[in-house]
């Protein structure tokens, strides 16, 4: 196997995703990516698929245009996620519907799809985004962090069922970072979160770059079923 490695970005349009996008590409390696949207991202090394992760028939048809067109995936990075910042009592069916299908389903078809093709090479890492929210039980993110809870266990029961493959399944909870999923966050919920932390400031998308790094790293073999969170609590 060469050096330039083949990774997956799930809502790499924006944010964090894009992030990870650009740090994979500066690093030489062959960076696929796919959003519900196009993305403006130009480079002879990235290739964007416009979906909805939580779509079985489109997910299966990217995974087969990899397996045809690069024949291996080294790394996914489980990115793509919507949020829901309500009370309970005013939070709709559809939106709880909207927040399950891609957080938890997404997640899901991601990872079992990746796996079929990661296994073919006995080498694979995926890491999934989860949140801070699960930790501290956020008042008004029921439903996103119960999303995100979900997709914690998945990644520690993942992490023993594809073991035999070689893959190793890891998640990373941010806490507050400056992009669109958080927006419409009152700043005062934000400041309490970050003064909860052990390191009380903003993060940025370099601080999940660099968590991200660790557990895709070929020497991080015995990194699995693990889930950290930025800030320390």
């Amino acid at each position: 196997m060469t050096d330039q490695r083949v990774v997956l970005v799930t809502g790499s349009r924006t944010g964090i995703g894009a992030g990870l996008v650009e740090h994979y590409l500066e690093l030489g390696d062959v960076v696929i990516g796919c959003s519900r949207n196009s993305s403006e991202m130009s480079h002879v090394n990235y290739t964007h698929f416009e979906l909805d992760v939580a779509d079985e028939a489109f997910v299966k048809r990217m995974f087969r245009d990899i397996r045809s067109d690069v024949g291996r995936l080294d790394i996914l990075v489980n990115n793509a996620g919507v949020a829901s910042m309500n009370h309970a009592l005013l939070t709709p069916i559809e939106t709880a519907e909207r927040v399950f299908s891609t957080n938890v389903i997404g997640t899901f078809l991601m990872c079992r799809e990746a796996a079929k093709l990661m296994r073919r090479s006995g080498f694979g890492r995926m890491v999934n985004l989860t949140t801070v929210a699960v930790p501290l039980r956020l008042e008004g993110e029921a439903l996103y962090a119960s999303s995100k809870a979900a997709v914690e266990m998945l990644t520690r029961i993942l992490a023993k069922e594809l073991a035999d493959f070689g893959i190793t399944v890891n998640a990373i909870g941010p806490s507050p970072i400056n992009t669109d999923l958080i927006k419409g966050v009152p700043s005062g919920k934000i400041q309490r979160i970050i003064d909860a932390q052990n390191v009380p400031e903003m993060a940025s998308v370099d601080d999940v770059v660099n968590v991200v790094d660790f557990f895709v790293r070929r020497e991080s073999r015995f990194i699995s079923g693990q889930v950290l969170y930025l800030g320390g609590f």
